[in-house]
């Protein structure tokens, strides 16, 4: 549960955790519906790194909006986003993928033809400035430690520019 003027740290999870971010086309809807929350919802972006099958996001909502109510746009559109996607684009999964996320929704009385993420979104409210601290690092780190890239700030799906004082794919408000 999300209450109105805390930040969270929040871990999007793709079913069953499957790499789907491993294609730009992909990853481009993610990074534009993120820009479209922010712009339009109230999303208040922090730091954030998109790996092949999640999402870590430091965020909060603007105020008088409801985290909780952002997220559940942002993963009903970027899910049927990505699902039109796959099927429009030239990909090489694409029976094995829809067959995966039609499985998934055949399983949740919820959803009607496919479902994307997993439920919930492991959310964890930064009450002490250590463990936003320890958020920060680990968001960054996480390509480094996946060894995608030396740094973070060579990742060009995270908010780790943003913290050396560059422009990246998304307007973060930095933490001091």
């Amino acid at each position: 549960m999300a209450y109105e003027g805390y930040l969270y740290y929040l871990t999007l999870t793709v079913i069953d955790w499957v790499d789907i971010f491993t294609r730009p086309v992909y990853k481009h809807i993610l990074v534009d519906s993120l820009k479209y929350c922010q712009q339009h919802k109230g999303l208040e972006l922090y730091a954030w790194c998109l790996m092949s099958n999640h999402l870590h996001l430091i965020a909060g909502a603007a105020e008088g909006k409801k985290l909780s109510d952002i997220l559940r746009d942002f993963k009903k559109f970027s899910s049927k986003a990505i699902v039109k996607a796959i099927q429009e684009e030239n990909e090489s999964r694409k029976e094995w993928l829809l067959n995966r996320f039609s499985y998934a929704a055949a399983n949740d009385t919820k959803t009607k033809n496919y479902k994307f993420w997993q439920e919930g979104n492991e959310s964890k409210e930064l009450h002490t400035n250590a463990f936003l601290e320890q958020k920060l690092q680990y968001i960054h780190q996480n390509p480094v430690v996946a060894e995608i890239v030396a740094a973070p700030e060579h990742y060009l799906y995270s908010s780790a520019l943003n913290y050396t004082g560059q422009k990246g794919l998304l307007d973060v408000l930095l933490l001091e």
